[in-house]
Parts: C-alpha cells; sequence; structure tokens
C-alpha cells in the first residue's frame, strides 16, 4: 500500500514538472506584455509599432550608456532597454540595437572598453559630467548617455540622453526622419552644391585676428562634405572659389552676399591693404542656405573679437541644412502677408525681443521637427495642393474676394485649417497704452458661413495666472484676469490627442459661437476642445487690460463659462455657391500688357467663349477640418517652451498632427505628458472630505468595533443556549 502511494507521488511530480516546462516553453513562444500602468507608459504606442514594422531596410540602434550609473540615471538606461526591447518585439527583421560597454572602472580601461569609447566618439557622442552623492561626499563621474540610429549610410545621433522624457517620441520620429532622408536623396534629380567661398587673402591676416587655423579651413571642410557626401549617394557636390584670386569667383561672393572683410596696411607695412570674402553656401533649385563660418563679436574693454566657426560642429550644421534644403518633412503651409505673425525662424534680437513682437520663433522650432513650413502668398500663388493643411495666424488686413475664394476652395478640397483669430487689433501707444480696435479682415464672414462665429469681446476668469508682485510693490499675488487657467474638468479628453492634457493657459482669447441650426443641417461634427471655468465673464465695449482696473462682476448671473476652442469637420458648403466666382485682380504694372494682349486675342476668344469648362468651383467640399481659437497668443513664444514638454506645446503639435492626419503621433506625444494636477473640486465637496478625515473615520472605526462587539455577544448567547438545550 506504501509502495503504490509513493509511486503514485512520484507519478504527480513527474507529470507536474513536465506541465511547468511545457508552460515555459509556451511562454518562449507565446510572448507577451501586460502594461498596467495608466497611461500605458512601458508600451510603446501605435505610431512606434507603425514605424519599426514597415521596415524595409536595415536600421540599427549603437546605445552607449555606462553601466551602474546612480539615479536616476540608472532608471533612464533600465528605461532605454525596456523601451527598445519593445521596438524589437514589434519590429521586423530589419530593427536590431545593442548595448556597447563604455564602463571603466577607475584607472583601468580594458581594450574592449577603450574600443567602445573610442567608436562612440566617432559617431559624435562624448561623456558628460554627472554629479554623484556619496555618504557626505559629492563626487563628479563622466558617464556615456547617447545613441545612434543607423539606417544605409545615414545616421541620426542622440547624444544625451539624461532622462526619459519624450523618449520613446525622440526615437520614433528621429526613425521617421531617417525614413524620409534616405526616400529623398534617392529621389533627387540634381545635385546638392555645397560652395565655400574663401579669400586665400584672408591668410595674411588671420593671425592678427587671433585664428590661426584659418589657412586650413578650405581643406577641412572639403573633407567634411567628402565624408557626407559618401553617406548621401553621391548627390552632393562641393564647390571652392576664391575671389582674391579669380573675377568670377568675386561676383559670386558678391551674388550671395557673403562676409566681406577690409582692413589698411598692417605691421608697418609687411601687410598690405586687402579685402577678404568668407562663407559657405548650400544650394538646390532655387533654394539657397546660406552659412557664416566667421562670427564678429564687439565686446566691451575688449573690443572687436572674431570667432570661427567650430569645426567639431560643421558635419552636423551641414546635416541641419540639408534636411531644410531639400524638405524631408511633410510640407505646413503658413499664411504669410496679411500682417500675420512672423513665422521665419529665431529672431536675430533675441527671445524677450520676439516676444515683444509677437514673433513665432518657438512654434516654428518646434513645427520644424516633423514639418517643412511653407510660406503661402494668396496675393501671388494658389494654395498647393500638396499641403494638407494651413495655417492662419493673426491676420489683419482685409482679404479680397478671391483670396477668400483660395481659402474657401482649399477647404472643399478637403483639406484642414489651422485658423488663430484674434478679434480686436492691439496697438501700443507710449501715451495711452494699449487700445483696441475691432478687426473685421472678410474671413469673419466665411466662417460664419460654416457656422463659427468669434464674439467682438475678451473672456475674463477667475481661475487665472497669478503674477507675483516684488516687496517694493507691497508683495503678494495679482490676478491677471485675461489669462485663464484651463482645468481638466474643462478640457474634452474624449479625442485621443487630448487625452493627457490637463491643463492649458490662454491669453487675451475671445469667446466662440456655433450656429447649430446650420451645423446640423450640414451634418458637420463639433469637438469642443476646451473652455473657461464657470468663474468667467466677458468684458466688452471699451476693453482695457490694466489688471488694477479690472473688476469682476458682482453678480454671478454675469458669469459663465464660454467655449474657447473648437474643431469642426465634415463636408463644408462653399460661400461662393450661387454666387459670382471672383476674379484675381492684376496689379497696375499689369494691367497696360494685359489689355494690349486682350485686344490681340479678342476675336480668338470670340470663338473661345464657345468652349466652357467645369469643375474648377467645389459648391460642397469633400471631409475636411477647421480648428480655431479665437487668440493667436496661443502660438506665440510666451505661451509655449522650447522643448516641448509643457502642455499648450504638446496641445498646439497635437493640433497640427490631427490635421495632418498623424493622429497616431499626437496621441503618442499626448502619452508623453507628465503634468498631473490634482482634480478640481467644489468648495463643498473638499469641506466634506476635510471633515469626513477629521470626525467619519474615527467614527466609522467606532461603529466597526460595536458591531464586532454585538456579533461576539449574539455569538455568546447562541452557545450558552446550545448548552443549556
Amino acid at each position: 500500500m506504501d509502495v503504490k502511494r509513493r509511486s503514485g507521488n512520484y507519478i504527480k511530480f513527474l507529470i507536474y514538472l513536465i506541465t511547468i516546462v511545457l508552460i515555459n516553453l509556451v511562454g518562449i513562444t507565446l510572448f507577451f506584455r501586460v502594461d498596467l500602468t495608466e497611461n500605458k507608459i512601458y508600451s510603446i504606442s501605435d505610431a512606434s509599432k507603425k514605424v519599426v514594422s514597415t521596415l524595409s531596410e536595415p536600421l540599427t540602434i549603437d546605445v552607449f550608456f555606462t553601466k551602474n550609473l546612480p539615479a536616476p540615471h540608472n532608471n533612464t538606461e533600465q528605461y532605454l532597454h525596456d523601451l527598445l526591447e519593445e521596438y524589437s518585439a514589434y519590429g521586423n527583421q530589419y530593427f536590431n540595437y545593442r548595448f556597447y560597454d563604455v564602463s571603466a572602472e577607475e584607472g583601468d580601461t580594458n581594450q574592449e572598453t577603450k574600443k567602445n569609447q573610442d567608436l562612440a566618439k566617432n559617431y559624435g557622442i562624448y561623456p558628460l559630467q554627472i554629479r554623484i552623492i556619496k555618504g557626505d561626499e559629492v563626487k563628479f563621474q563622466k558617464a556615456y548617455m547617447g545613441l545612434v540610429l543607423i539606417h544605409g549610410d545615414i545616421i541620426e545621433r542622440m547624444p544625451n540622453i539624461t532622462s526619459t522624457d519624450r523618449l520613446e517620441y525622440k526615437i520614433t520620429t528621429a526613425i521617421k526622419k531617417l525614413n524620409n532622408k534616405v526616400s529623398a536623396f534617392l529621389s533627387l534629380k540634381e545635385k546638392i552644391y555645397i560652395k565655400l567661398i574663401y579669400s586665400s587673402s584672408l591668410n595674411a591676416v588671420s593671425q592678427l585676428m587671433a585664428l590661426r587655423k584659418l589657412p586650413e579651413l578650405p581643406s577641412q571642410i572639403k573633407d567634411i562634405v567628402s565624408k557626407i557626401n559618401d553617406k548621401f549617394y553621391g548627390k552632393i557636390k562641393f564647390e571652392y572659389f576664391d575671389p582674391s584670386k579669380n573675377q568670377a569667383a568675386e561676383e559670386i561672393a558678391k551674388k550671395y552676399e557673403i562676409m566681406e572683410l577690409k582692413w589698411p596696411g598692417l605691421s608697418n607695412g609687411k601687410i598690405k591693404p586687402g579685402k577678404g570674402s568668407i562663407g559657405l553656401v548650400m544650394e538646390h533649385g532655387d533654394r539657397v542656405i546660406k552659412i557664416p563660418l566667421i562670427h564678429v563679436l564687439r565686446l566691451p574693454l575688449v573690443g572687436t573679437h572674431y570667432e570661427l566657426v567650430d569645426m567639431g560642429k560643421m558635419e552636423d550644421i551641414i546635416n541641419d541644412n540639408l534636411e531644410s534644403l531639400i524638405d524631408i518633412n511633410e510640407d505646413l503651409g503658413y499664411l504669410a502677408g496679411h500682417g500675420t505673425l512672423n513665422v521665419s525662424g529665431p529672431s536675430p534680437h533675441g527671445a524677450m525681443m520676439a516676444r515683444q513682437q509677437g514673433d513665432l520663433s518657438t512654434f516654428h522650432s518646434l513645427a520644424s521637427q516633423g514639418y517643412s513650413i511653407k510660406d503661402i502668398q494668396l496675393k501671388d500663388d494658389i494654395i498647393p495642393s500638396s499641403l494638407n493643411c494651413l495655417i492662419i495666424a493673426r491676420p489683419t488686413e482685409k482679404f479680397t474676394d478671391y483670396e477668400l475664394f483660395q481659402i474657401d476652395q482649399f477647404l472643399m478640397r478637403g483639406k484642414n485649417l489651422a485658423i488663430f483669430l484674434d478679434s480686436f487689433n492691439e496697438t501700443m501707444s507710449p501715451n495711452r497704452g494699449s487700445t483696441f480696435t475691432p478687426l473685421n479682415t472678410g474671413l469673419e464672414k466665411l466662417l460664419e458661413h460654416y457656422g463659427i462665429r468669434l464674439k467682438k469681446s475678451l473672456v475674463m476668469d477667475m481661475n487665472c495666472y497669478k503674477q507675483r508682485l516684488p516687496q517694493n510693490f507691497g508683495g503678494g499675488e495679482r490676478p491677471i484676469y485675461f489669462a485663464p487657467l484651463i482645468k481638466n474638468r474643462f478640457i474634452n479628453s474624449e479625442l485621443g490627442f487630448m487625452k493627457n492634457i490637463k491643463g492649458l493657459i490662454a491669453m487675451k482669447i475671445s469667446p466662440l459661437e456655433l450656429d447649430m441650426e446650420r451645423i446640423n443641417k450640414n451634418d458637420l461634427q463639433v469637438h469642443k476642445l476646451f473652455s473657461s471655468s464657470e468663474k468667467s465673464w466677458e468684458m466688452k465695449g471699451r476693453i482695457d487690460l490694466n489688471p488694477m482696473f479690472i473688476r469682476p462682476p458682482a453678480s454671478g448671473d454675469e458669469k459663465q463659462s464660454f467655449p474657447l476652442a473648437y474643431i469642426v469637420e465634415g463636408k463644408f458648403p462653399s460661400y461662393f455657391e450661387g454666387k459670382p466666382l471672383p476674379e484675381k485682380k492684376s496689379s497696375d504694372g499689369d494691367s497696360k500688357k494685359e489689355d494690349q494682349e486682350n485686344n490681340l486675342e479678342k476675336k480668338a476668344d470670340a470663338d473661345l467663349s464657345k468652349i466652357k469648362g467645369g469643375g474648377e468651383f467645389l459648391s460642397r467640399g469633400n471631409h475636411g477640418k477647421i480648428f480655431i481659437v479665437a487668440s493667436s497668443e496661443m502660438i506665440k513664444n510666451n505661451l509655449l517652451d522650447q522643448e516641448g514638454k509643457g502642455p499648450n506645446s504638446a496641445f498646439i503639435m497635437n493640433v497640427m498632427d490631427y490635421l495632418n492626419d498623424k493622429q497616431e503621433i499626437a496621441v503618442m506625444r499626448s502619452k508623453e505628458q507628465r503634468f498631473n494636477p490634482l482634480y478640481d473640486i467644489g468648495p463643498s465637496i473638499r469641506n466634506f472630505i476635510k471633515y469626513f478625515n477629521i470626525a467619519g473615520l474615527p467614527a466609522l472605526v467606532v461603529l466597526f468595533g460595536f458591531l464586532i462587539w454585538l456579533r461576539r455577544k449574539a455569538r455568546k448567547k447562541h452557545i450558552q443556549m446550545m448548552f443549556q438545550q
């Protein structure tokens, strides 16, 4: 009997062991992961899965990260490991990654580690200095924290990975950029010309300018361009022009407006009077980019100082400009003219001046990571059909009917509009301060036809930005009512790209109204993106934004929540349906010439008039989208951060991606948002929670104890009755 029982136990153990082995084998072949975090921050998004799963050529990621670093850098390394493992799980056979050991023991570096460190430096990844706190000592350590993406012969670097913020977004967009770059260069029909204009006469004054390496510049740049050309499929041609030896080269320097230096006789006549030009030009087709090679600094007390461009960064400078030159990214249209805001890039006068001038350099910097911004002049050109989205930011001049017709028909073609309109034109005067006059550019009637109306007022809100006052002004905080803080419960999180936008700040913003009868008639969809709090009111008539003179209304009846941003989408009806189609007005200089041509072709016109065309006008459009917010401040520098981490920056770029049919990129960027404020609750609920914690919890403990006592008493009584029977 014991033998049978013992053999039965052995058989059970063997069966259990076989089952465990089989489960492990199944787990290896049927691998899956479960991410239980709310925003799925440890799982890659659909956009990342799509990018790595559709690779058609090998892509390798080489990671150079020092091991055993202190917190938080060790967490960054682990997160990077997990992230690349996720990419690998969803990638095809073309995706590979490898971690190189660049960790060196103090005072000892083996051959393999030294080889890996040299490889990292060849890729342009150098060690950073980080601070380590051990016990009561503060030490500094050099650590490698970077990676390179290699796609064919093209390399994309991420040299400083110091945190996990937006890391998935950066890697995915880098992979997309590499894909676009390879395709763009392979499809080039014309060469890219890189022209060095350098006068050899500058060699004579290089020592006096403290630029000893200046004579080596031509050979250095030639080597760099040759190295880049090998990576970019031989599509680059280098040319060197010396204006001091060639009259034709001097004409080329003048054509491109290259920097020219002049000097008198120097060093007691040893250096004769002369001049010289220096600069680098990149040209492809009709596009030209100029790169200055010498920076002139005028310093107080020191005087004029000349600084040569860092040749160690020259390859990166050329690479970055190559991307702009051949339009690697998708085009994003921006309406130029009509008094719109400047989007040409960083202001030369610095960030403070840029903010005062309403510059969009921060938006330009953020948008340029995924788009090539194209200026659109309605007076000269039609809107290209290659664009998916056109941005209209604070026009102040009237549109002609022909220009409105172009915008209308662009929308009818199933394209999208991102509109940042101001209801008022703000002008500054030294004596009277800011004055606000109502704006009417003609775009308003177009929007009203689509069912969207801007109110001629500004929204003030009790939930607003608070300005800290200096002590000499009494200290404390002063509410800026015209800068509402948009809290989580007033933000629509139903759309994927809005899900993790949990707080925004608006400024000088007007409320929007929808003509729901017209919208329902045209079967349009409406998404309200955000609104002001229920403690907001309108400032109408005379607008005065001096915080000292703004007083909230005494009556609560005047306060309500106002819608501030919408996306309206569907098949819009044309504004010009049933109206005579507008014609482009010629300039005065061309009118006489056109009259002469019309006279010559008068007879031909009689015959041509019999030929009737069609299809040039769309009375009802394909599916398009309009994003509208009545504040140009939302896209200006003072509400956006350079790194794109803030909620306002994420919101604006998410809208751009949504309008360009890149919802998956917008959702991925929203996932990276780490701004998680507490839920905004009313005072009555706050008081209830407060007093419940103070008195309610002890009362519950007492009640629970009383119930336990009653249960024990009843049990005791029940036992007594059992024994009495």
